[in-house]
């Protein structure tokens, strides 16, 4: 008669984290289990899961159901995901009333200290846990009404370049064009050179014919 191998106690760890919270096809080879084994030990849910179970008093731990659990925080994500904040909101008004129920106490308990030293820890502590409660008010106030940002452009050029943001107005246009007009005499031709003319005014043109020059005569030896 051939004995029947005894089976091995389940260790804590296993029964923390049973295998049926693997979800597999039926027929998924070997490898197949191993790499959703995998990805769910590398989760985000299977994480929170963890820091959850073990925050929780023992005989509300016990009665947590692994697979419904995991189930929730990974619906959680999906419907942050598709744009459904509406659970985040929730705990961030939590969070925000239990910081503020935190500042009471501390408050409270610092007015009953009789020692400087004392009552200063209790209320930096209360005075932390309201800047906390503030910074978390200011979230769920971004998150229900996010900030409008406006972007300018920023023209950033190396060396003699030129860079033309669009181009000029008609109006703009037809004013620049009529200053040039004026300024060239109505065509776009070279002003004519005046210089010639302006000298020439500085000198008489009609040379009158000198005089006949009357010197004494001197005799020729």
């Amino acid at each position: 008669m051939m004995a029947t191998k005894a089976k091995k106690p389940a260790t804590p760890e296993a029964e923390k984290y049973p295998r049926k919270m693997i979800t597999c096809q039926s027929g998924a080879s070997i490898d197949e289990q191993g790499r959703s084994y995998a990805k769910l030990i590398t989760s985000a849910e299977l994480a929170a899961y963890r820091v959850i179970g073990m925050m929780q008093p023992k005989n509300l731990a016990d009665e947590i159901d692994t697979p419904t659990l995991l189930a929730t925080l990974r619906d959680q994500a999906a419907a942050v995901q598709s744009g459904d904040l509406s659970h985040a909101e929730a705990m961030l008004i939590n969070q925000a009333s239990s910081l503020q129920a935190l500042f009471v106490r501390l408050s409270e308990r610092a007015m009953e200290q009789n020692h400087m030293p004392s009552l200063e820890g209790f209320m930096r502590m209360a005075l932390r846990a309201q800047s906390q409660c503030r910074a978390t008010l200011e979230t769920l106030a971004a998150i229900k009404n996010p900030p409008v940002i406006y972007a300018k452009q920023a023209n950033v050029t190396t060396g003699p370049q030129q860079i033309n943001n669009g181009t000029a107005t008609p109006s703009q246009a037809r004013q620049i064009e009529s200053e040039q007009s004026q300024l060239s005499g109505g065509t776009h031709e070279l002003l004519p050179d005046t210089r010639t003319s302006q000298a020439e005014s500085r000198v008489n043109p009609a040379l009158e014919t000198l005089g006949e020059i009357n010197r004494a005569e001197v005799p020729r030896g």
